[in-house]
């Protein structure tokens, strides 16, 4: 339960629903969500881990997250994921490959049917199964602990690509198959190419979001 709220919290608090500086009181998030206060400690507890509040007595105070925050996310997501292709590419790789094109075939019917949610689940999950491949245990923990906020952050994007640009998602699946025939080949060339079509690229494309309130509410409210 802590876990589902602090979800929600977290989603809440990245878009910008819940602003810079509130008060949250237990009392007042337990009332909300019709829980105990047991769950609420637990899921800010999880948010301060985060970074994304900071725990008051009987509560906390929103910190929030800046432009600069998810620039730093994304450069810390960047070097996990460049320190384990390079593991890969010493690596026989079949079954990885296997996998990650099933997931991206759901990716593809996830766009077909317009289904931002579903298509950033897969996404995360595409760029799990690359990570925990080289089971590489502290990789893990430092992925683990990324992966909440990068998930949020996806999901907005991908929900504003989804009503504002989606065309877009035909370069998005493509950058995915070039990570797929990097690993295939093993070619450290291909591997740059993907790196940098994949996050480079991604920012670009986001411009305009993070610093649009409007953009961010629609995101943020936005169902399939």
């Amino acid at each position: 339960m802590g876990e589902r709220v602090a979800a929600d919290l977290r989603m809440r608090i990245i878009s910008n629903d819940i602003e810079k500086e509130t008060l949250l009181s237990e009392n007042q998030l337990s009332k909300e969500y019709q829980v105990s206060r047991s769950p609420i400690r637990d899921a800010l507890k999880l948010l301060e881990k985060e970074d994304l509040i900071e725990l008051k007595k009987m509560g906390a105070e929103v910190i929030g997250i800046t432009e600069k925050d998810i620039e730093e996310i994304y450069d810390v997501r960047l070097m996990i994921e460049s320190f384990v292709f390079r593991r890969i590419l010493n690596k026989d790789n079949q079954q990885l490959i296997l996998e990650l094109q099933k997931i991206l075939e759901m990716m593809k019917i996830a766009i077909k049917y317009k289904d931002a949610t579903e298509f950033t689940f897969k996404d995360i999950e595409f760029h799990e199964t690359i990570i925990t491949s080289i089971q590489h245990r502290h990789i893990g923990i430092l992925w683990a602990n990324l992966k909440p906020v990068v998930e949020c952050l996806v999901l907005l994007d991908m929900r504003h690509r989804m009503q504002e640009n989606y065309e877009d998602f035909e370069r998005v699946i493509a950058n995915h198959e070039l990570f797929i025939q990097a690993i295939e080949k093993k070619d450290e060339q291909l591997v740059e190419e993907a790196f940098y079509k994949n996050f480079n690229d991604v920012q670009k494309q986001s411009e305009g979001l993070w610093h649009n309130p409007e953009y961010l509410k629609r995101a943020s409210d936005y169902h399939e």
